[in-house]
């Protein structure tokens, strides 16, 4: 068990660990060019290669959706409590302690630990939640419509054009299927070098609140995927992804929303530094968990 964890989580850090060591040289690293090509183009690309080679039924693609759903709802839920109890403002925080880093760390980390089926179905849940983020999100802070927003979001039009393709059982011309193969592997290792660059330059001017929340973040996701798997009756590789997924510690662009519509930046900020540093000592046991259940 300790070899499968280490090849599951050696990967994930020296490329993360790559990211942290390029800022602390002070060599320039473009955040936004390579934001960019996650979302714009790398992205949506392995949405679509990885649906369109979908290696399993439908219907689990499906499943993993709308358990995640329910995760999400659950997790909001529990959050929305404790925003409450703090005083605090739902709009800044909510987002921060609901949505996790499904992508930068959850996509890697599924594929590492469960191979091509478990990245099958982690690309299910990263679809969900970027989806939510990028229609709810926006309109939680500024009231924008959800359609007009969801349209513009890359990562919509590659999961629609992938489940088109498996389900009309097309296959595609092969230089095809290769070349949007080989753009969609750029995005886990830029993933993870823009994730540890980018927790590298984060701070907290309030670092109780940070760890309260942070460390709130891993609690209340993992203690939700955890018994909304077992609730749905999920087994083996759907249940591990399910709760790798889903107890990943805050996604990064929950920091970044924050920034641009100015919503207590320097505090989600915290939650994001604390929870993903967390993560690095709780993800040996979390794997661990997840590969049993696999079994």
């Amino acid at each position: 068990m300790i070899a499968e964890v280490a090849a599951v989580l050696a990967p994930v850090f020296v490329l993360a660990a790559i990211g942290y060591g390029w800022r602390l040289t002070g060599a320039p690293f473009d955040m936004p060019f390579v934001t960019r090509i996650i979302m714009y183009v790398a992205g949506p690309c392995l949405v679509f290669s990885s649906l369109s080679q979908l290696a399993l039924p439908l219907s689990q693609f499906w499943e993993m959706v709308g358990a995640m759903i329910v995760v999400t709802l659950g997790v909001a839920a529990v959050s929305a409590v404790l925003i409450k109890l703090m005083g605090l403002s739902q709009r800044s925080f909510l987002p921060a302690l609901t949505l996790g880093n499904t992508g930068n760390l959850g996509l890697p980390l599924c594929l590492f630990a469960f191979g091509e089926q478990g990245l099958g179905l982690a690309v299910a849940i990263y679809v969900t939640n970027s989806l939510l983020q990028f229609t709810f999100v926006p309109l939680l802070h500024t009231r924008v419509s959800p359609v007009e927003t969801l349209l513009k979001t890359p990562m919509l039009y590659g999961a629609v054009g992938g489940l088109a393709v498996v389900g009309a059982d097309v296959d595609l011309p092969q230089w095809l299927a290769a070349t949007v193969e080989a753009i969609g592997d750029l995005l886990i290792p830029l993933m993870l070098m823009a994730l540890g660059n980018t927790v590298g330059g984060l701070k907290t001017h309030n670092l109780p609140r940070a760890l309260v929340l942070g460390t709130a973040r891993l609690v209340i996701a993992f203690a939700v995927a955890v018994s909304v798997s077992f609730a749905l009756g999920l087994s083996g590789v759907a249940q591990g992804v399910l709760v790798l997924q889903g107890a990943m510690p805050a996604a990064v662009f929950s920091y970044l929303f924050a920034a641009h519509y100015e919503r207590d930046a320097d505090d989600i900020a915290g939650i994001v530094l604390v929870s993903t540093l967390l993560a690095a000592v709780t993800l040996p046991f979390l794997v661990s968990y997840a590969l049993w259940l696999a079994r």
